[in-house]
């Protein structure tokens, strides 16, 4: 009879472990962790009607929702495994790909016009060469610094012709208003708010620098997880579709996240944000290029950097949405 000794019994079993499929129910997945933001109006439904806790509660998988401030904050959040899905700009997902942040851009959940510089109702300030010698209140890694990285470029002048004050843009807008700085990159809903109660003047806005809304996943959750991933699409899918349909439910639904007065809602909602895309295209991938490229010629991304490729390595357009 062949006899078989423990040891090679627990040899076996450990090779087992490390093959393909052989994963155990520990290694199954227990929980989904997402951001919403303020930014992303569509979080907002999603989190409101608990779609994703529907989706996933039969195979008793929770949902850890996360508020991210911008796109710093999802951004370190996905670095640090703190969230599986982050709510980013397209030029910051590209910029934190760029810095080793391994995360896939896989969705597209609006088309904003979010970011705009920014001074006081009673400013003398009127062009982006004003800007010269004066302190602009920027959160770094987010859209409003690129474009305000772009505006200087683009009007002769760099960071080192102003002085940036570092502050998340809550506290740029606040700043502003109390005239702690002369400028301020915005970010809806708080430049409109600013715009609404305030007076505050959007006097540089270029719509085509805002980049896309879109949705990351850390690369390793894609990796373990596809078929959860693509659920989740799913019912952002669900969720995007239902806020473009219902308008009086998405500005009812921020208004009592946020707070603010309709007016203000109406302003990000109604007049900068477009709901109609889902599926990363040539549209993004050009925006996004576009601002990478700018970057790159204005110094902050360094010139070995091959933007394309990495651009062609932070986007996963395979992960399948909805037909109907």
């Amino acid at each position: 009879m062949l006899r078989i000794s423990r040891r090679a019994v627990a040899a076996a079993i450990a090779l087992s472990t490390l093959l393909p499929g052989a994963a155990s129910a520990a290694d199954a997945l227990k929980e989904i962790r997402i951001d919403w933001a303020t930014y992303n109006p569509v979080s907002m439904i999603l989190k409101q009607k608990g779609l994703l806790e529907k989706e996933f509660a039969k195979d008793g998988i929770s949902v850890v929702w996360v508020q991210s401030a911008g796109s710093n904050k999802a951004l370190e959040f996905l670095n640090a495994g703190s969230i599986d899905f982050g709510s980013t700009a397209g030029s910051a997902a590209l910029i934190a790909r760029i810095n080793g942040n391994p995360i896939k851009s896989i969705y597209v959940y609006s088309r904003p016009e979010w970011t705009a510089l920014v001074t006081a109702k009673d400013s003398k300030i009127a062009s982006v060469a004003d800007l010269k010698g004066k302190r602009v209140a920027v959160t770094r890694g987010t859209d409003p610094h690129i474009f305000l990285v772009r505006a200087l470029l683009g009007a002769g002048l760099t960071e080192k012709d102003i002085t940036p004050v570092l502050l998340q843009h809550a506290d740029g807008k606040t700043a502003l208003i109390r005239g702690d700085v002369d400028a301020w990159a915005g970010l809806d809903p708080m430049m409109a708010q600013a715009e609404v109660e305030e007076g505050a003047k959007l006097f540089f806005r270029k719509a085509d620098a805002n980049t896309w809304g879109i949705l990351n996943v850390r690369e390793q959750f894609l990796k373990d997880h596809p078929d959860a991933v693509r659920r989740v699409l799913a019912v952002y899918e669900e969720a995007r579709k239902y806020s473009l349909a219902n308008y009086d439910d998405l500005k009812k639904t921020f208004i009592g996240v946020t707070k603010l007065p309709e007016a203000v809602v109406d302003k990000q909602l109604k007049e900068r944000t477009e709901l109609t895309h889902s599926r990363i295209g040539a549209p993004q991938r050009e925006s996004i290029l576009a601002a990478g490229l700018a970057l790159q010629q204005a110094g902050v991304v360094d010139a070995k950097v091959d933007v394309k490729a990495t651009l062609d390595a932070l986007i996963d357009d395979q992960v399948p949405l909805p037909t109907n």
